[in-house]
């Protein structure tokens, strides 16, 4: 079967990393939803130590566009949200590993969970990892422990993107039978 016949494997199969939107605001119901979804994710030890800041705010838009090295979409969305990881959620049961990997893979999940629902809501996004944390974080006033991993904004897409290329499965999977 196609994956087209599947709902969420659709929704994977159209998700694209968009940079142009169109200047629609996105309604809080839409948001709700979005955010709704990240926190829906798996988390080790279900520590869930995920933080979000809903970003509308233009002027804070284009700081954290400048932090994100000049990355326009950042601004030019209607919303950013960013995603943090509230490092000592998940270092009071794991310590050390859990803020270097479980909180940053925790994080991960919620992110993938938001833009593939967006894509469901008819909403593109950009996956924004590129970015100075420090800048960032002062931009948004965080307090110590919140660390910035995304910065993902979301609108309607203004225009299609190109489907990218994608390695085949003959060259990324091995079974071992």
């Amino acid at each position: 079967m196609e994956r087209e016949t599947y709902p969420l494997a659709a929704a994977i199969a159209n998700r694209r990393s968009v940079r142009q939107f169109e200047s629609t605001p996105v309604p809080d119901e839409h948001l709700r939803i979005l955010l709704e979804a990240a926190i829906s994710a798996p988390s080790a030890g279900n520590r869930q130590p995920w933080r979000f800041i809903v970003v509308r705010n233009p002027g804070l838009r284009l700081q954290l566009a400048q932090a994100a090295g000049g990355q326009s979409s950042v601004a030019t969305a209607p919303v950013a949200i960013v995603v943090l990881a509230d490092l000592a959620r998940t270092e009071s049961r794991y310590g050390q590993r859990g803020t270097e990997l479980y909180a940053l893979q925790d994080t991960a999940a919620a992110i993938e969970n938001l833009l593939l629902t967006a894509v469901s809501l008819g909403y593109a996004t950009c996956w924004v990892g590129a970015f100075d944390e420090g800048q960032a974080a002062r931009s948004l006033e965080l307090p110590p422990g919140l660390r910035p991993v995304a910065i993902v904004p979301v609108g309607v897409p203004a225009g299609q993107p190109r489907s990218p290329d994608r390695r085949p499965l003959a060259e990324v999977v091995d079974y071992r039978d």
